[in-house]
């Protein structure tokens, strides 16, 4: 039963360590992104993602991007 309980322990530490570890900055953001400000919105456009998007932007995309957090999409949508 000890071993089970430091096991689960143990388990449990290095699970809050990863955690930790990963749990700076924004999901969202690039690296060059202004972080921690009131609004936590980032700039439109692919080069303030965090993850690159896998295809080239059209112009939809880069309208759509620009108009987040809005509800209403892009008139030319």
């Amino acid at each position: 039963m000890l071993i089970k309980m430091l096991g689960l322990g143990a388990l449990g530490y290095l699970g809050y360590r990863y955690y930790e570890k990963n749990k700076g900055g924004h999901a969202a953001f690039a690296g060059n992104q202004p972080q921690g400000s009131h609004t936590d919105v980032r700039d439109a456009g692919p080069e303030a993602m965090r993850d690159k998007p896998a295809g080239e932007w059209d112009k939809t995309d880069e309208e759509s991007d620009e108009s987040f957090p809005a509800s209403d999409p892009p008139a030319n949508y």
